[in-house]
């Protein structure tokens, strides 16, 4: 089929349902990717309360000397 003839039936149709679509879906991944940003930075957040309390934990236990010497 030649790219200039006359459009098809329900052409226009197709090409908007298809661009609602594609909208649709860009919107989805954007709220997918803001989720996912959040959740990365709340695990950074709780990896670094972790370190904090390993460390908190390591000085009450009298070893925090030989673990600076193996660094």
């Amino acid at each position: 089929m030649d790219a200039r003839s006359p459009k098809a039936p329900g052409g226009d149709a197709l090409r908007d349902a298809a661009e609602n679509l594609f909208q649709e879906l860009q919107e989805h991944f954007q709220a997918l990717t803001a989720t996912l940003n959040l959740r990365m930075e709340e695990m950074g957040n709780r990896i670094e309360d972790l370190q904090k309390n390993v460390n908190d934990l390591m000085v009450q236990a009298g070893i925090e000397n030989s673990i600076k010497e193996q660094m």
